[in-house]
């Protein structure tokens, strides 16, 4: 009797895990069988393609420099303080992560906009951020920041604060104790995040398009041009096309993150005891 149970759990089990890997995976692989691949390889030529790539490529590059630029001091700052309404602070870096794209596409236009809550100052310092690529820009950063911002809190927590101490008591400024110790100790995890912030904001289409328009060679994205040719008569090849880009890209960002961590996991080993011990 209890040999029928555990062959009918097993069974279950099986049964189960086989129906949710193919849900995940079945809609991806349908990109690709749908249309002939040779028929997707032709649409990358395709202006609309090609406007759309170097749209996201420009804006997404801008994006994470400002984040890496912006983010990680933010990100130090809060993982390595304690301080009144400390907890606020990080919940609300933490807002965007939960918070509907385009209610933070309405955010950004009362804001920034024209007739935003700054929009007089743009105005008179010549600057429209509305329905250009900074807009995507400052889409791309309010939707995808937070992702790396928390999970690089994560990793300064992370680190070790006797080493931190130590090198502060060896002689070393804050400023050489952090580029050569805590971010060192703590850029396994920040290249997690950084890998998170980019597909999230590859991927950014709410805000987007409510801050930022989809105006093909302007400010129309990759997720943007797949919305739009779906729409369009004729044009579901060519959505087809884009949507197999936009995996591709983010299995490379997948894949990138896993050799990271394995990379991090194999540095460790090496420099711990049982490491050297082997390699001698």
């Amino acid at each position: 009797m209890d040999h029928l149970k555990r062959i009918l759990l097993g069974t279950a089990f099986f049964g189960a895990s086989a129906l949710a890997f193919s849900f995940m995976v079945l809609p991806i692989a349908a990109i690709f069988v749908h249309v002939p691949v040779t028929d997707l390889l032709h649409q990358f030529t395709n202006p609309v393609v090609t406007d759309a790539l170097i749209v996201s490529v420009k804006t997404i590059v801008v994006a994470q420099i400002a984040i890496l630029l912006l983010g990680t001091p933010v990100a130090y700052l809060l993982a390595s303080r304690r301080f009144p309404g400390h907890a606020i602070i990080v919940t609300l870096v933490e807002l965007p992560i939960v918070l509907p794209p385009a209610v933070a596409g309405l955010g950004l236009i009362v804001a920034f906009g024209r007739f935003g809550l700054l929009g007089s100052t743009f105005d008179w310092l010549g600057i429209d951020v509305s329905f250009n690529q900074t807009a995507v820009v400052l889409a791309i950063c309010l939707v995808a920041g937070p992702f790396y911002v928390r999970q690089a809190i994560a990793s300064f927590e992370s680190v070790d604060k006797n080493l931190i101490a130590a090198s502060r008591t060896l002689g070393a400024s804050p400023t050489r104790t952090f580029f050569r110790v805590t971010m060192p100790l703590a850029r396994g995890g920040l290249a997690a995040g950084e890998a998170l912030c980019l597909a999230r904001g590859l991927g950014e289409f709410g805000a987007t398009i409510m801050f930022a328009g989809s105006l093909q060679g302007k400010t129309q994205t990759l997720p943007l041009a797949v919305y739009t040719q779906f729409e369009a008569q004729g044009g579901l090849t060519i959505a087809l096309a884009i949507s197999s880009l936009l995996v591709i890209i983010s299995l490379a960002i997948l894949l990138s993150l896993k050799a990271t961590s394995l990379w991090q996991l194999s540095r460790q080993s090496s420099l711990s005891p049982f490491g050297r011990s082997r390699s001698v």
